[in-house]
């Protein structure tokens, strides 16, 4: 039983690291707390609640966790201090002796983060932390919400089954789950409803999408593709050997799925990619790069790389390299492998110096940087609609086009009215920053 008259009056401070599925995740967490009551702490207020939202893909996450909750601590003397995610899940006891945090919640018990605030403060017995074991990690927390954003993040499944080497997801996470597509399709119109216009897929492994209920993504694709009202849908991530054919051509024809892929490859070397323990070659790769610009020769291509696992030896990275030079791709999200504990690939041999780590990241951001200058470069000057998001007064704006260009209106343009509409612009060069194109209406 939850007593809503605790929670009148009350202040919350959010704080969240990590994946696009944590945002949506904390963005929920806001709005139920919001509907009994509690409202959010503005800048230089003290909160009487904080959530801190966790992650713990690298050990440079784990210490900006850390910092994040001293620091919340600090700024709120006294507030209820709650903490969850994936660094919460994995080192629960660790998180549970910092001084001033109050509740630790594992990925099994987040979903039921205000009955946990309700008993504490109404004196029923209260432990530190609570955390279910990876095998009994069932629950599924629905979110679809925006938060101050103009987009929705609508998650459509929690935890991976696949183990790489690397990764303790699915440890943090859990197996592979996911609701049905009625219950999200359900979702996706409550957003339309409340005016949305685009919707953000997020999840940990969405192409697995289907284990719970033995359905099927590309069904999921179709049916949300249906919903009226909903004008754009984006999906966050896509391993490649789940990019089936059929999906790739529904997408070139769909009427709201975007020409924009998000797509890991880890390693353009087999070799590493076999120490990963991952499901795919740069073969299939490769091949799936050329079905999706073959059917959308506009599609904006990104891809997630891992520099300097164990086992990438110099020639290893030359292949990586040399490979992403030859793909059609858009952006490479470049990241230095960091050792976890648990995981099996510290049983493999050949350890990669930080240094050499930093120079390969650094190779890889200028290809990055030249292959996302050069996509950008091509659309100059053309006619494109634009999804503009809200600024701050006196602020120029931006916005994506359907293949995911930043565009950035003038702030002597920029008009409030603009936020979360779709508008037709002339495309112009490149910004100063070289981050977006600026735009004439």
């Amino acid at each position: 039983m939850i007593d809503t008259s605790a929670f009148q009056g009350k202040k919350a401070a959010y704080f969240t690291l990590g994946c696009k599925l944590n945002f949506s995740e904390t963005s929920t967490f806001g709005k139920m707390l919001q509907d009994l009551g509690v409202s959010t702490a503005q800048k230089g207020e003290q909160a009487d609640i904080c959530l801190i939202n966790t992650c713990s893909v690298t050990e440079v996450a784990d210490k900006k966790c850390r910092q994040a909750i001293h620091r919340l601590v600090r700024e709120n003397p006294g507030a209820f201090v709650v903490v969850t995610g994936c660094y919460a899940q994995l080192e629960a006891d660790e998180v549970a002796k910092i001084e001033g945090v109050s509740l630790v919640l594992g990925s099994n018990e987040k979903a039921n983060l205000v009955q946990f605030l309700s008993d504490a403060w109404t004196g029923a017995p209260t432990a530190k932390y609570y955390r279910e074991k990876t095998k009994d990690i069932k629950s599924f927390a629905p979110s679809c919400s925006k938060g101050n954003r103009t987009r929705y993040f609508l998650k459509v499944q929690d935890g991976c089954d696949y183990f790489c080497t690397y990764c303790t997801i699915p440890y943090a996470r859990g197996f592979s789950r996911n609701p049905t597509i009625a219950s999200l399709v359900a979702q996706a119109q409550e957003a339309a409803a409340e005016g949305g216009k685009e919707i953000v897929l997020t999840g940990v492994n969405i192409g697995d999408f289907g284990k719970t209920t033995g359905e099927k993504f590309i069904d999921l694709v179709k049916a949300l593709d249906g919903v009226e009202g909903i004008q754009r849908y984006r999906i966050s991530s896509l391993e490649p050997d789940l990019i089936s054919d059929e999906l790739i051509e529904y997408c070139a024809k769909s009427r709201a799925f975007m020409p924009h892929f998000h797509i890991p490859l880890q390693s353009g070397s087999n070799t590493v990619l076999k120490l990963m323990h991952r499901h795919y070659d740069r073969e299939l790769f490769a091949e799936k790069i050329h079905r999706i610009k073959e059917l959308m020769p506009d599609a904006f291509i990104g891809v997630d790389v891992m520099v300097g696992c164990r086992g990438e030896t110099p020639e290893c990275f030359e292949e990586t390299y040399t490979f992403l030079d030859s793909l059609d791709v858009t952006q490479l999200h470049v990241f230095p492998y960091s050792e976890r504990p648990g995981t099996s690939a510290l049983s493999i041999p050949y350890v990669v110096p930080e240094k050499e780590k930093k120079q390969r990241v650094k190779r890889l951001l200028e290809l990055s940087d030249q292959k996302t200058h050069a996509f950008y470069e091509c659309y100059i000057g053309q006619q494109a609609e634009v999804l503009f998001e809200k600024a701050t007064r006196g602020r120029a704006m931006h916005g994506f086009t359907k293949n995911y260009i930043r565009v950035e209106l003038p702030a002597k343009d920029a008009n409030p009215d603009f936020d979360n509409q779709l508008i037709s612009v002339k495309l112009g060069e490149m910004t100063r920053d070289k981050e977006s194109l600026m735009c004439i209406i």
